[in-house]
């Protein structure tokens, strides 16, 4: 493992978002997310709680800024909170856009580069009640919202994400129903696709005239999609419609200025098209300065239905399944499959044109283990990052142009339908006395961002 050193300028980091550690969810003319919304409809939320104190990082944040400093990261990965600088969607609020200029500036002081991300999936509840993503008007909304940030922030910030994950937004919040705004209507969720893809292109050109040397990006979680039996037409077709609906609906728009054209016929009885106007692909094909992978696991699918997956959140798809093969698996339920981060990593740089890309989410929930003299040993995670860190690495020794990697996540936090049940930190919460306590995988990982190689677990 000492023979597995990272390119020389590889970027260290760590991840959070606003919603899942901020707390403070009124005050300072915040006002209400969808996920504020949703969290208060029985039967969402493990435990009903919602993103209030989460880890009381608004109030925390100097404390947070100087661990990372103390740990050795070299960037934080954060997301904005759009009802906190344009509260309800409306006009600009001073006192949310201080808080950010508060934060980066202690970063910055620690030599600590900071990532924001502009939306991690709290679209302001007043525009969900317009028809939110569904609705064509929120993307020049999410473009107003972005001007405000980049001025606000220009001269702090050199690298922008706008959106994080939008399969997520898009399937899981308006076609499953089990991330906000709770909607199970696939006409909405098509449509939601394009919007929240033109939402991207729009506030790229945004922050582009505002600031023309600024480095922007978007973040996509990627996954490889396997058919259960690879010889079964249907399984095959399956995971072409899967991987279609999870991967080729944003890549293929973003980097080549089409939709994938298998996937829109699939599309066109939820009425797709009628929302792609006459220009829009050009705003979306906007070129990229990096690509952002967040990846945690493999798909297994078949056509067959295993009687357990519930709806599914695949706008058309009603038969993915997911049964467990001889893998570890965390405390999500998902498998541990590193060798998948390849694989996506490869598929990107082969298939695409060639751009930096980053892992700007890898990490795990696992239930975390306390030792007799109050150190948390979290074994399983330290060796969950250990094995996709070589994962990463098998694909820059391939040729990818891989540049940095974000652990998810800096600190435990309110891991959304989950709640507090699940915990990703490598930095333990205490929720009832918000005390910070480094875990092993911190003091590990810190070792590495050091050493710019792996280290031996121990």
């Amino acid at each position: 493992m000492e023979n597995i050193v990272f390119p020389q300028g590889f970027l260290w980091g760590a991840a959070t978002a606003a919603f899942q550690v901020e707390g403070a969810t009124d005050v300072d003319g915040r006002t209400d997310s969808i996920w504020d919304e949703f969290c208060r409809q029985p039967g969402k939320v493990v435990g009903g709680d919602c993103g209030e104190p989460a880890a009381d990082h608004y109030r925390r944040f100097e404390q947070d800024v100087a661990m990372m400093a103390d740990l050795g990261l070299k960037a934080y990965r954060f997301s904005i909170a759009w009802p906190r600088v344009r509260p309800d969607g409306g006009k600009v609020n001073q006192a949310g856009l201080d808080f950010y200029k508060r934060l980066v500036d202690s970063l910055l002081a620690h030599d600590i580069a900071p990532w924001p991300t502009l939306y991690h999936w709290d679209l302001p509840q007043k525009l969900e009640e317009v028809g939110g993503w569904a609705n064509r008007d929120t993307a020049f909304r999410f473009a107003d919202y972005a001007a405000a940030t980049v001025e606000a922030l220009g001269d702090r910030v050199s690298t922008w994400t706008t959106m994080n994950e939008p399969w997520c937004s898009a399937f899981l919040g308006y076609a499953g129903g089990i991330h906000a705004p709770g909607r199970t209507e696939p006409e909405a969720a098509v449509a939601a696709v394009h919007h929240l893809l033109l939402a991207h292109g729009l506030a790229t050109d945004t922050i582009r005239s505002a600031q023309p040397d600024a480095k922007v990006g978007i973040t996509l979680n990627m996954y490889p999609i396997i058919p259960v039996n690879p010889d079964d037409p249907g399984d095959i077709d399956v995971a072409r419609r899967l991987d279609g609906l999870q991967q080729r609906i944003f890549l293929d728009p973003l980097l080549r200025g089409e939709y994938p054209a298998d996937i829109v016929e699939d599309l066109e009885p939820f009425g797709f098209s009628a929302h792609v106007k006459p220009g829009d692909l050009d705003i979306i094909s906007a070129p990229l300065d990096m690509l952002g992978v967040n990846y945690y696991t493999e798909h297994y699918v078949s056509s067959t239905p295993d009687g357990d997956a519930g709806p599914s959140p695949w706008v058309g798809v009603q038969h993915a399944s997911f049964p467990p093969r001889d893998a570890p698996i965390t405390d999500m339920g998902w498998e541990v499959r590193p060798d998948g981060l390849t694989t996506v990593l490869l598929r990107v740089h082969n298939d695409y044109p060639r751009l930096p890309l980053y892992i700007t989410e890898n990490g795990a929930a696992f239930r975390d283990d306390f030792s007799g003299t109050g150190a948390i040993d979290d074994v399983d995670r330290t060796g969950f990052i250990a094995s996709h860190l070589r994962a990463a690495h098998t694909a820059i020794e391939a040729g990818v142009d891989l540049r940095g990697y974000f652990c998810w996540s800096l600190l435990d936090n309110f891991e959304w339908a989950e709640g507090y049940a699940k915990r990703f930190g490598i930095v333990h919460v205490d929720y009832d006395t918000q005390i910070r306590t480094p875990k092993m995988s911190a003091r590990w990982y810190s070792r590495v961002a050091k050493d710019n190689a792996l280290v031996a677990v121990s």
